[in-house]
């Protein structure tokens, strides 16, 4: 009778046993979901540490592209003031082509890299819109069109603009609503066309103002003479100890199309004004000149 109670006994301790769930652990538990995941092809869920590690690789990952992207193909502007109405107006956001005229020092971040002059140079064509370093101030940007190549001569006589001692035309296009910095609201609007065929419009107060009469200005060689194209409020080539003649090395690249634009009127907090603020129709706008003539301006040298 006894040997038959012990067995009982045993059977029940052995039922208890296997009623009796073990002990989880936090270790135990992470074992079990792998397991469990390994058995139905699942990646295991990943632990808060795991996930953090995760979003910082993604974080320098990104970080690292776009300074890539910056760095060596299109690095975004903005552009502040009113120096080249009316082909840029304040508030526009614009990309810069970084190969398209190769790379100096300028073209790096804070001009830290270790380049002198430029490799694999192209140089900028009469009438392009350039981004370059200020000569007088290299922490400072400034955009304005290319007027002058190396060797040739620059002079604005009377309000009208003279390359190698020809006058450039100009097509009157009527006068606009736009005031400048003084006050003054009526500007004179033109079509002007650079010798090897660049048309772009300008802007004149008049003929009378205080840079419509320089002296004769000849570009030395691995520099450029830049105007702006609202040509009576512009500080540019014209003003000599400010801008003056720009080494090509300062040029950080060509100012290719527009990305955004936005008048101003909204705040950055007022969100409800910001879908009346935005300048639509300037999405995307390609703002390299028209030109009429496949002449490069080297062909047009020679002729002369």
């Amino acid at each position: 009778m006894s040997e038959t109670q012990d067995t009982m006994t045993e059977k029940l301790e052995k039922q208890d046993a296997a009623q009796t769930p073990a002990e989880v652990t936090p270790e135990t538990a992470d074992a079990k979901k792998t397991k469990d995941a390994s058995k139905t092809g699942e990646d295991a869920p990943l632990t808060a540490k795991e996930e953090m590690a995760e979003f910082l690789k993604t974080a320098v990952i990104a970080i690292f592209f776009a300074i890539l992207i910056r760095t060596f193909l299109l690095e975004p502007f903005n552009i502040p003031s009113g120096s080249m109405k009316p082909t840029l107006l304040i508030g526009d956001y614009l990309f810069v082509n970084k190969p398209a005229y190769g790379y100096s020092r300028y073209s790096f971040p804070f001009g830290l890299a270790p380049l002198s002059g430029r490799v694999w140079a192209e140089e900028p064509q009469r009438g392009d819109i350039v981004v370059f370093k200020l000569p007088s101030n290299t922490s400072v940007d400034y955009i304005k069109r290319v007027i002058g190549l190396p060797g040739d001569t620059i002079q604005v006589t009377n309000g009208r603009l003279y390359i190698n001692g020809e006058m450039v035309e100009r097509e009157p296009l009527g006068i606009e609503e736009d005031p400048d910095a003084y006050g003054r609201t009526a500007m004179h609007h033109y079509l002007e066309t650079l010798p090897g065929g660049a048309v772009h419009r300008i802007y004149e107060t008049s003929d009378g103002e205080q840079l419509d009469n320089t002296e004769l200005f000849t570009v030395p060689e691995g520099h450029y003479f830049l105007m702006g194209d609202n040509r009576d409020n512009s500080q540019d080539s014209r003003v000599e100890h400010i801008v003056g003649f720009v080494p090509f090395e300062n040029i950080v690249g060509r100012a290719d199309f527009l990305f955004f634009s936005t008048d101003g009127s909204a705040g950055m907090f007022e969100v409800w004004k910001w879908p009346w603020a935005l300048r639509y129709e300037r999405f995307f706008n390609d703002i390299d000149p028209v030109r009429l003539s496949t002449e490069s301006d080297a062909t047009d040298e020679d002729a002369q």
